[in-house]
C-alpha cells in the first residue's frame, strides 16, 4: 500500500449500509515514511453509525468512550495544513485503557473528569484494552471528518485478546451452573473440531463425556451445546497471523502459550532463532513411552519449502506407531544450539520423572550432529536409511521412464550401501554405477550433484553406526508423510514462509489429530478413526497379509508375488526381495514410500536360503564382530568385553523368557532377592514423595 501525503489524494466514502464499521471503509496511509497512520475520509455527520458499527463487532462487542477531545473555534488559524483539527476526539475501548483484572496496572490518576456516561458497567470489567481511534473534524473542510485507526484489535499490552467471544479467561454470571468440563473432555472435543467433524457428532460425544460427572438433565444438554457451538466460533475464527510481522506474532503467541514451549531464543546478531514446542500431553507421552525405550528424529523437514526447518522428536508408541513429542523449528545445527534444547528437553522430562533415560535415539540425516546426543543423552545412536532410500526411488521413478530401468538402477543403489560390509571398494561401485546407467542422464545428473559430494559422508555414517529396523523406518516415514499432507496443502501455499502459521498447524490440527487417535485407542471409541490409526503403518498393513498370499520362487530369487487382498485378480511383483531395495509395481511404492509389500516378502525371506540378510541384522553381526576382534588376549579389555556380553546375554535371556511366558509368576519367584539396607528396608518400592511424606510424620515433635 502507498503512502499517500496529501489529503486532496484521499477519496470520501460513504458506505450505503446504515451502521458502518471499519470493515467496511477503505483504509489508505497517509503521512511519511517515517511516520504515518491508517485513514479514511467520511461524511462528519455520519460519524456515530461509524462508531455504533464499532460497537457491534460480533468478536469483541463494546462500547468506545471519549478519552480526549479537543476543539477550536472557526477563525482561530491564520495558517493551517490540510489535517488540522476544527474538533479532535479520541475514542477508546470501555474495556481500557486501565486494567483492573489480575496483574493488571492502573493508569496514574487524571487530571481531567471523564465521560463516564458510555463507561463499561463496573470498573471491575476494565482489561486494559488499547483499541481505539481517533476522530478528526477537519479544519478546512468542516463536513468531513479523519478517522485514524491507531490499534485495531482489542487486545491488551501482551498482545492478548482481553474480552469478547474470543478471551480465553471470560466467564459470565452462569458460570457456578456450567457443568464440569476436564480437560480430557474439552480436548476432545477441540480435537473434533479441528478435525473438521460435524458439529451434531461432535455435541453427541460432548454430552456423552459430561454426563459421566453430570448425569443426563436438559440444563446440561443445553448448555453443552451453547459450549461446542462457541468454541466452533472461536476456533473457527482463529487465526495463525497474531501480528502483520511475523517475528512480532510469534513472539505473541510464545508469550501466550509459555507452558508449551521448552525453548524460545529470539534471531539476534549473535543468535539464530530457535523455537522448541511441547505440550503437556507430549510431554506425558515422551516420559510414558520414552522412558527406556527409543527416541527418533525427523529432522529436516520442509528444508526447501519453509521459512525455517522442522525437527521432530518421535517416540513409538503401545503399537509401535511414530508419536511426535517435540517440534524444534531452527535452521541452526550448531553443536551448542542443540545442545542448548536437547539439554532442556531431558531436564524438563525428569521433573517429571526424575529417573528418566533412553536407550538409544535414531537420526535420519548423515549431517547430524552426535556428540550433543551422545553428551545429553548418553545412548547409543542408530542410523535410519528411510531418508535415503525415500529421496533415491522417488527420483528413480521420477527421472526413469522404463520399470526394468528403475528396478535395476534401485537394485545397483542397493549394492553401492552393501558395499561397506563386502568389502567392495566404493570408489569402483560408483564407477560401475555411473557406466551401468550412464543413458539415464536426467537421474545420474541429479545423483552427481546432489549425493556424489556427500555420498561418502553418508556412507560413513552408515557403517560407524547400527541401522534401525524397517518398522521403525516405515513409522518414521509414517509420520513424515502425515505431517507433509497436513502442511503442503495448496489452500496454505501462501504461509509457508511465515513461522506463526507452521505453529498454528502444528498445535491445533497436527497435535488434534494424534491426540484423537491415541485416546480413539485407548478408549476403545471412534472406532472409524482407531482403526485408521491402527492401519496407518506400512508395517501393520503388511502384517494383514497371510502368507500364503506371497509366492516365493526359489529358481528365481530375483522377485517375488504379492497377491491383492482386495482384488484377488491383482498380483503385485517385488524386484530384489530380502532387501531394503526391494523394488514393488504398487502405486504407493511408486511414490517412493516403503509399501507393505516389501515389508511382507522380506520378513518371509529371513532364515530362508539364497536371501541375504537385512541391513540392520548385517549392521547388528559387524558390531558384533568388532567387539569380538578388538581385545588383545589375556587383557583387561577382553575380561571387560566377556563381563559385558554375558550382561548383555542375561538380559536378553530373561526378555526371551518374559515375552514367551503366559504365567509371570514363574518368572518372579526365580528372581534373585534384592536387599536393601536395615534403614532404608521398610521404603523400598515406595515412591519417593510418599517415602517421605511418611518419614515425616514418623518424626518426633522436638521442643
Amino acid at each position: 500500500m502507498e503512502i499517500v501525503e496529501s489529503l486532496e489524494e484521499i477519496p470520501v466514502q460513504n458506505p450505503q449500509v446504515e451502521d458502518f464499521s471499519w470493515a467496511d471503509l477503505t483504509w489508505t496511509k497517509f503521512g511519511t515514511s517515517e511516520h504515518h497512520d491508517q485513514v479514511a475520509l467520511v461524511p462528519y455527520a455520519r460519524v456515530d453509525e461509524f462508531i455504533i458499527g464499532e460497537c457491534s463487532n460480533a468478536e469483541c462487542p463494546t462500547r468506545f468512550h471519549i478519552e480526549r477531545g479537543r476543539k477550536r473555534s472557526r477563525g482561530s488559524l491564520k495558517e493551517y495544513k490540510s489535517d488540522e483539527y476544527l474538533e479532535y476526539r479520541l475514542y477508546w475501548c470501555s474495556f481500557g485503557p486501565e486494567n483492573y483484572g489480575e496483574g493488571g496496572g492502573v493508569l496514574p490518576s487524571r487530571k481531567y473528569r471523564l465521560n463516564t456516561r458510555n463507561r463499561a458497567a463496573r470498573p471491575q470489567s476494565m482489561r486494559g484494552c488499547t483499541c481505539h481511534f481517533v476522530v478528526k473534524r477537519l479544519y478546512a473542510r468542516p463536513s468531513l471528518a479523519l478517522l485514524i485507526y491507531n490499534e485495531r484489535r482489542h487486545v491488551n499490552k501482551a498482545g492478548f485478546v482481553c474480552h469478547g467471544p474470543l478471551d480465553r479467561d471470560a466467564i459470565g454470571p452462569g458460570a457456578k451452573k456450567i457443568p464440569y468440563i476436564c480437560n480430557e473432555i474439552q480436548q476432545q472435543t477441540m480435537s473434533m473440531i479441528y478435525l473438521g467433524i460435524p458439529e451434531e457428532n461432535v455435541l453427541e460425544k460432548h454430552i456423552e463425556g459430561i454426563q459421566r460427572y453430570c448425569g443426563s438433565d436438559a440444563t446440561v444438554d443445553s448448555l453443552a451445546s451453547q459450549y461446542v457451538h462457541k468454541l466452533g466460533m472461536i476456533i473457527k475464527r482463529s487465526t495463525h497471523e497474531l501480528d502483520l510481522d511475523d517475528q512480532a506474532s510469534i513472539k505473541i503467541w510464545a508469550e501466550r502459550n509459555k507452558k508449551s514451549i521448552f525453548f524460545y531464543q529470539e534471531s539476534s546478531e549473535t543468535d539464530q532463532f530457535m523455537l522448541g514446542i511441547q505440550t503437556e500431553w507430549q510431554l506425558q507421552q515422551l516420559v510414558r513411552f520414552g522412558h527406556c525405550s527409543l527416541v527418533a528424529a525427523d529432522s529436516t523437514f520442509g528444508i526447501k519449502r519453509l521459512k525455517y526447518p522442522l525437527c521432530t522428536l518421535l517416540v513409538f508408541d503401545s503399537r509401535h506407531h511414530a508419536l511426535p513429542v517435540a517440534w524444534i523449528i531452527s535452521r541452526s545445527y550448531l553443536k551448542s544450539d542443540v545442545e542448548k534444547w536437547m539439554k532442556i528437553l531431558l531436564q524438563r522430562a525428569q521433573s517429571v520423572e526424575p529417573g528418566f533415560k533412553i536407550n538409544g535415539f535414531i537420526i535420519d540425516d548423515a549431517a547430524t550432529e552426535t556428540d550433543p546426543i551422545r553428551d545429553t543423552f548418553c545412548c547409543p545412536i542408530l542410523f535410519s536409511l528411510w531418508r535415503v532410500r525415500r529421496s533415491w526411488l522417488r527420483n528413480v521413478v521420477k527421472k526413469c521412464d522404463s520399470i526394468e530401468v528403475q528396478r535395476d538402477l534401485f537394485k545397483c543403489l542397493g549394492e553401492l550401501v552393501y558395499s561397506i560390509w563386502d568389502g567392495v571398494d566404493t570408489t569402483k561401485a560408483l564407477e560401475k554405477l555411473t557406466q551401468d546407467f550412464v543413458d539415464q542422464t536426467a537421474f545420474m545428473q541429479y545423483f552427481t550433484s546432489t549425493w556424489l559430494p556427500k555420498i561418502g559422508m553418508w556412507l560413513s555414517t552408515m557403517k560407524s553406526l547400527p541401522l534401525a529396523s524397517q518398522e521403525a523406518c516405515g513409522a518414521i516415514e509414517a509420520y513424515h508423510i502425515k505431517l507433509k499432507v497436513k502442511l503442503f496443502d495448496d489452500t496454505h501455499l501462501g504461509a509457508l514462509q511465515r513461522v506463526d502459521w507452521l505453529v498454528h498447524k502444528l498445535t491445533t490440527e497436527l497435535h488434534s489429530s494424534y491426540w484423537l487417535d491415541r485416546y480413539a485407542d485407548e478408549s476403545d471409541s471412534f472406532q472409524n478413526v482407531k482403526e485408521e490409526y491402527i492401519a496407518s503403518t506400512s508395517w501393520y498393513r503388511a502384517m494383514e497379509i497371510p502368507d500364503s498370499a506371497v509366492t516365493l520362487d526359489e529358481n528365481n530369487i530375483l522377485l517375488a508375488k504379492v497377491q491383492s487382498q482386495r482384488d484377488s485378480d491383482v498380483t503385485r511383483v517385488v524386484w530384489n526381495p530380502g532387501s531394503e531395495f526391494a523394488f514393488c509395481d504398487c502405486t504407493w511404492s511408486l511414490q517412493g514410500n516403503l509399501c507393505k509389500h516389501i515389508i511382507k516378502v522380506n520378513t518371509m525371506c529371513e532364515n530362508r536360503e539364497g536371501y541375504g540378510d537385512s541391513m540392520s541384522l548385517r549392521s547388528f553381526k559387524e558390531k558384533l564382530r568388532n567387539i569380538k576382534m578388538k581385545p588383545m588376549d589375556d587383557s583387561i579389555a577382553l575380561d571387560l568385553s566377556m563381563a559385558l556380553t554375558l550382561q548383555m546375554f542375561d538380559q536378553i535371556k530373561q526378555l526371551v523368557r518374559l515375552s514367551g511366558t503366559n504365567d509371570i509368576s514363574n518368572i518372579v519367584n526365580d528372581l534373585p532377592v534384592k536387599w536393601g539396607c536395615k534403614k532404608g528396608r521398610t521404603t523400598i518400592g515406595i515412591p519417593a514423595s510418599i517415602a517421605a511424606f511418611t518419614k515425616k510424620r514418623s518424626q518426633k515433635r522436638k521442643r
